[in-house]
């Protein structure tokens, strides 16, 4: 019990990386004369043999080095530059070098000094008279470049030793050593090895930026030359050592003690029975003291003496593998590389073996060397005496992995590795162009769910984004290329034509084995969504311009290849269709200039029989035009249907609600509107469709079916209510007989699962770190019997609002200047440089006229995108209603030219506010007013019989196109949703 209750309070933090190493040092100085100089440098070429030392062990920062010989350079550099370290050269003939290194410290205290000298006859006669407490070491130069890496790095170490391991615990090797010969060859040697291994575990982060950044937590290498120095580091740090390494002769008490290494060695062994402790001596006697100490004896005079401290370094300290041992033999039972490995092999350990490496700590040293602090800590904390439970110990350690797995892939675009790439990665890119507006958009939220605890405390709720990767712009430009497709992508061809011509290209090779790895860990249908790089960019909404293609998912891994390539071609064809390519003009963007990244999405649902859809789908807003009742502009909105998303953004019915005010939903507020008001459709995933017919209808292999059909998957659970007929009254729930109406009653009113709570907190901290209103779509998981769910965020992207301040009270402008006026409209602003109105004759209208209303708002809507102008238009009903019965079913690229659009209500043809349907993010970002008017019900004005009056530049069966001789006003106040057209005399 202790261990669940342990592991659920565990919130692992992840470690701040870029807080770690901040001292750094970028420039030495070094006082020497001219011909050793020129031998230090062998050739004279000291910075660039740093600089491929350092490359090799892809450390960033290379320092730079200057030279001066003479007391007056040496003043007339330090005035100039700011230098971090110094490093005199004595000769051995008796020049200055140390004078001048006296003036400086005294002039500099706080700036390291180091003696760097060949040890020849004459400069040891020299040093022996030297008061050498002014430096910080003494080395010995043997002429590798390496001990100059080492230099810098161990006073790098020493200047953010105590910083890092109070900030995260990192971890530090101790030497203890007093023989500079000796420490001037070890030192190269241990850091060339820390540094590799280093960049070996960095293979654990997810993308090269943090790669870099967690070779700063590698371990720490620390050098004392006394007994005192020693020990007082190791209480100041016992809990942070991850091993010693030590001589047996060094000064103790100020005097050199032969068995000082063994006096500290044995204190050390007292207080932690399992550090790995190295004794190293020139006396073969003292081997017997390393047996007593359980420590490794490496013996100086060894010629390979190097190799045997490194090896010794490697397996006990827990770097390299972490080999699981027989605790009888030491034979290896089971080797592992990385942190994946050890979660799938942690059950299957002989259980003598196991219990071996947990009682010593073998396991969190491991982890401590490869920078994984948060999991490191708790492992340690559960130390086989807290819990004497084997299996318990496996699960608790499992589970901890997989938190630590979880939180690490969260919030993070990683790259795409096949071996890698698990049930706990979250999102991975392929290639190295951009993620595009919606992947941008993507992996912004999932950064953002990681960085808000708040969104962790539910019971019965998880907040994640669904597994995703990008297939990043650079493969669309190689596809592009490959295939050499622009020649007629960007012709007149129609979409058709363009889209065989895709269909026939071909990606490139690699990817094959990608996808497959991803089909592995997805098992599920994927979405392909365009992600361009202008779609949902700050200030240019392209919402619902591309295509978005699903396809099911299929045992037949090859069938299930083809689908999804003919998908993401697909994808990349829509971006060259003759709507895109108007829209591209509308919006004054060049088509050469929009690439396309594509996103491969797990997409959320549940599968029932042949059919997969999603309890929930949602889009919610961040700021709210229509607020109703006691709502506030600044709550928001949320749409939320049953079944797949494409219902929304195709303007269906869906429950329009606050999430501050669950209670209150004006469509289930009275019976009648609540049975005409509710959703009755909705969208599946046709799992038996295998795309043999392509096409560029999206939403080819997607069912509409009737809520009933719902009913029968046994899919309403608390997300329906019931309305029985006999006693006139809707029952919250699922009963027997009655028509069952999609409510969320149980959800919103009843608290089951906490959406409205989510919400709040996904508009809240989605607003607040864009700076700007939001639009989120999502989906969600609900399980009936557990009644528990998971909410996925599916994207975010900025509702462009319009700042326009209007004072004015718009109430107070006199009807007669009024040619429109609507008290429920929608935007906000100014315009003054319309001066046409299209709108749709009243007389003897009849809505099966619509689709060919359509056609002819079409044509002229191109006319004006050609003269960059723009006009008002009007007509009945929803426009953009995919439901011809409903208003006119243009599209978007349409009526792109419009700057006001209305829906004016008829006396024998009334629908109610659409609330902006489909171009709401279109609307919003190119601030066009959208306006609801009933006249017939004194709701708003509309002069009809003006327009009526004055001659048509152009008139149709069904249209009238008027031209003003002076511009029209527009003004909107969107906070009080009133709207004016005024015309000037």
């Amino acid at each position: 019990m202790l261990s669940k209750l342990k592991l659920n309070q565990l919130y692992f933090k992840d470690t701040q990386f870029v807080n770690l190493m901040t001292k750094r040092i970028f420039n030495v100085l070094l006082i020497a004369n001219p011909y050793d100089a020129f031998m230090l440098e062998d050739d004279g070429r000291i910075d660039e043999k740093i600089f491929n030392e350092y490359m090799s062990l892809s450390l960033r920062y290379p320092p730079r080095f200057t030279q001066v010989s003479t007391a007056e350079e040496t003043w007339e550099k330090l005035s100039e530059t700011m230098f971090d370290l110094v490093i005199c050269m004595p000769a051995s003939d008796n020049s200055d070098t140390f004078d001048i290194a006296r003036e400086v410290k005294e002039k500099y205290p706080h700036l390291p000094l180091v003696v760097l000298t060949p040890f020849s006859h004459g400069i040891r006669k020299r040093m022996e008279h030297e008061d050498l407490s002014i430096f910080e070491y003494v080395f010995c130069w043997l002429g590798n470049t390496d001990l100059l890496v080492s230099i810098i790095k161990l006073i790098e170490d020493k200047m953010n030793l105590q910083h890092d391991i109070e900030e995260v615990g990192v971890q530090m090797i101790m030497l203890v050593e007093d023989s500079i010969r000796f420490y001037s060859s070890v030192l190269p040697n241990l850091y060339k090895f820390v540094l590799q291994q280093s960049q070996e575990f960095a293979t654990e982060a997810l993308n090269e930026h943090q790669r870099t950044l967690r070779m700063r937590g590698r371990p720490k290498i620390v050098l004392t030359r006394s007994y005192e120095e020693a020990m007082g580091l190791y209480q100041k740090y016992s809990h942070n050592m991850l091993g010693i390494i030590s001589d047996a002769r060094f000064p103790h008490d100020g005097v050199t003690d032969p068995l000082a290494g063994i006096k500290l060695l044995t204190e050390v062994r007292k207080q932690d029975p399992f550090i790995p402790l190295i004794l190293q001596s020139a006396e073969e006697s003292n081997r017997a003291y390393a047996d007593q100490l359980e420590a490794q004896f490496i013996d100086k005079n060894s010629k390979k003496m190097n190799i045997d401290l490194r090896e010794a370094v490697s397996n006990n300290f827990g770097f390299g593998d972490f080999i699981f041992r027989d605790p009888y033999t030491m034979e290896e039972v089971a080797r592992i590389h990385n942190l994946k490995e050890l979660q799938n092999t942690l059950f299957s350990i002989p259980a003598e073996s196991f219990l071996y490496h947990i009682r010593h700590n073998h396991i969190s040293r491991w982890l401590y060397s490869r920078a994984m602090f948060p999991l490191a800590e708790f492992v340690k904390q559960m130390s086989w005496d807290s819990l004497q439970d084997l299996n318990a110990h496996r699960q608790i350690i499992f589970d901890a992995i997989v938190k630590y797995r979880k939180m690490k892939n969260q919030g993070v675009v990683a790259i795409f590795q096949r071996d890698r790439f698990d049930r706990y990665s979250n999102f991975a890119r392929i290639g190295d162009g951009s993620l595009g507006g919606k992947g941008r958009g993507l992996a912004f939220i999932d950064n953002m769910v990681k960085r808000h605890p708040d969104f962790e405390e539910f019971e019965n709720a998880t907040v994640v984004i669904p597994k995703t990767v990008v297939l990043c712009t650079d493969i669309f430009d190689e596809f592009m290329d490959t295939n050499r497709l622009y020649q007629i992508a960007l012709s007149d061809a129609d979409d058709d034509t363009i889209l065989r011509a895709f269909l026939h290209a071909k990606l490139p090779d690699r990817l094959v084995e990608d996808f497959f790895a991803f089909f592995e860990v997805v098992k599920s249908p994927i979405a392909i969504r365009s992600s361009s790089l202008l779609e949902d960019s700050h200030y240019q909404p392209f919402a619902g311009i591309y295509s978005t293609y699903m396809i099911p998912y299929l045992d037949d891994k090859y069938e299930m290849l083809r689908m999804l390539s003919d998908a993401i071609k697909g994808v990349y064809a829509s971006v060259y269709y003759k709507d895109s390519k108007a829209y591209m003009q509308a919006t004054s963007n060049v088509i050469d200039q929009e690439k396309m990244a594509v996103i491969l999405q797990e997409v959320v649902g549940t599968q029932y029989g042949d059919r997969y859809y999603p309890a929930i789908s949602g889009v919610a807003r961040s700021v709210n035009y229509y607020p109703i009742n006691d709502e506030l502009a600044e709550e928001g909105t949320v749409s939320l249907a049953l079944g797949l998303g494409k219902y929304i953004v195709d303007g269906g019915l869906t429950l329009r609600v606050c999430p501050y005010h669950p209670n209150q939903v004006l469509q289930t507020s009275e019976m009648e509107i609540a049975l005409r008001e509710t959703q009755t459709r909705f969208y599946a995933l046709d799992l038996k469709n295998m795309g043999e017919n392509f096409s560029l209808d999206d939403g080819f292999n997607l069912l509409k079916l009737h809520v009933k059909d719902a009913e029968a998957d046994g899919a309403l659970n608390y997300i329906a209510s019931t309305y029985d007929p006999y006693d006139m009254v809707i029952r919250d729930g699922i009963y027997p007989g009655g028509r069952k109406l999609i409510t969320f009653a149980n959800i919103l009113q009843h608290d089951v699962f906490p959406l409205a709570r989510i919400l709040q907190l996904v508009q809240k901290y989605g607003q607040g770190e864009m700076r700007r209103p939001v639009e989120i779509e999502f989906a969600v998981n609900f399980n009936a019997r557990t009644k528990s769910g998971v909410f996925y965020l599916l994207q975010i992207r900025p509702m462009v609002d319009m700042k326009a301040d209007l004072q004015e009270d718009l109430n107070a402008i006199p009807d007669d200047r009024l040619l429109l006026k609507s008290e429920n409209s929608l935007g906000h602003g100014t315009m003054e440089d319309i001066q046409d109105v299209i709108y749709v004759k009243t007389d003897g209208y009849s809505a099966s006229n619509n689709q060919l209303i359509a056609y002819d708002i079409e044509k002229l809507n191109r006319r004006f995108l050609d003269e960059d102008k723009h006009y008002v238009l009007v007509g009945p009903g929803r426009w953009g209603s995919s439901d011809t019965w409903l208003g006119i079913p243009v599209k978007w690229p349409n009526i792109s030219a419009a700057r006001v659009i209305v829906e004016a209500g008829l006396t024998n043809y009334r629908v109610d506010p659409s609330q902006g349907t489909h171009f709401f993010q279109n609307l919003t970002s190119f601030g066009v007013g959208y306006f609801t008017i009933n006249a017939y019900m004194n709701d708003g004005i509309y002069n009809q019989a003006l327009l009526d009056s004055m001659p048509a530049v152009e008139e149709t069966k069904f249209l009238r196109w008027v031209r003003f001789e002076r511009p029209l006003t527009v003004k909107m106040d969107g906070k009080k949703k009133i709207g004016v057209v005024m015309f000037n005399e």
